[in-house]
């Protein structure tokens, strides 16, 4: 996380035509307009009070007080388009990329499951071939065009959803009824979206590793000891067949965030993709900055969430007095 951090620290600073660089320029240009004189160190203060970096001092010395200012005082800088603090915009934000994300993810895992052991069960059948079909035909759509068509449709023709926006603009924000519903009501195109579109791919990978399990000895003697057919797809083959799939599922949580720029876009839901797509067209740098730190958070926060729990999976990665030897 700080390597990625610095890399993107120091691409900031030192390319040519730097963001830090152009906000200088840009500051320049509107001295020069107003007649007044150029101060240079006046026009350093200025970039540092809206980037939080110091375009005077070394790389390793401002690197090292921006993530001071980063860690002690959420200190990203202020937004050039919306003249916020950068925190507070993606502070407030957050939850609802977070709300489409996890939401989005937990329907893609159950069907990813459902889907892969269901075709793996039977294998050769048609259910298996019509469902591979299936799965290689909705993963080859983008996810863009799949959400398009989705607002086209039970959007603007049959009116089954809202066409954007997080909430109803006359609903009073609180945990109320009817704002809660709309909250749903809103959501449910983008999470529907990203649903669809991202279990595909992972349904194959399901399949294959519960194949690769129906034939294990224990699953022959679970048979023998006359266990019903539920429990042995619960407690015996699905556990084990997902456990190569866990971890990539919670890094995938960052990819989910990173396809919500576009899908936040289309369907106008305000959360942290859709300032980093208008800071992006507006080049809003410190708001781009801050959104980059966000989303690789996110991606440390899922790898450490997967390393913590992977032994809630599979006991046989816990330590301790219980790991077994051979």
């Amino acid at each position: 996380m700080v390597s990625g951090l610095f890399l993107t620290y120091a691409l900031y600073r030192i390319i040519p035509g730097s963001p830090l660089q152009a906000i200088m320029a840009d500051l320049i240009q509107q001295q020069r307009r107003s007649g007044g004189q150029i101060d240079t160190e006046q026009i350093a203060r200025m970039a540092q009070s809206m980037t939080g970096i110091n375009p005077s001092e070394p790389i390793l010395v401002g690197f090292y007080n921006y993530l001071s200012g980063i860690v002690l005082r959420q200190d990203f800088g202020t937004s050039i388009l919306y003249q916020d603090p950068v925190f507070d915009i993606l502070f407030r934000a957050m939850p609802w990329s977070i709300f489409l994300s996890v939401y989005g993810l937990m329907l893609g895992i159950t069907a990813t499951i459902l889907v892969g052991v269901l075709m793996a069960w039977n294998e050769g059948t048609k259910i298996d071939k019509g469902g591979t079909v299936f799965v290689l035909l909705v993963n080859s759509i983008p996810y863009y065009v799949g959400a398009i068509v989705m607002l086209s449709l039970l959007a603007f023709r049959w009116g089954i959803f809202p066409s954007g926006g997080r909430a109803p603009r006359a609903a009073d924000p609180g945990f109320n009824v009817e704002f809660m519903v709309g909250i749903l009501q809103h959501g449910a195109l983008p999470i529907l979206s990203t649903f669809l579109l991202g279990f595909a791919l992972g349904s194959l990978g399901m399949r294959a590793n519960t194949i690769s399990i129906i034939g294990s000895d224990y699953l022959r003697s679970a048979r023998l000891r006359g266990l019903s057919t539920n429990r042995i797809l619960t407690r015996y083959l699905t556990r084990n067949a997902i456990l190569p799939l866990y971890t990539g599922w919670l890094i995938g949580l960052s990819a989910l965030f990173s396809s919500n720029v576009i899908t936040e876009r289309i369907f106008q839901y305000q959360g942290a993709g859709w300032f980093l797509f208008e800071a992006a067209t507006n080049q809003d740098y410190p708001l781009v900055m801050g959104s980059f730190i966000f989303f690789g958070g996110i991606t440390v926060v899922g790898i450490l969430i997967a390393d913590l729990t992977y032994g809630l999976i599979d006991p046989r990665a816990e330590s301790g007095s219980t790991r077994e030897s051979f």
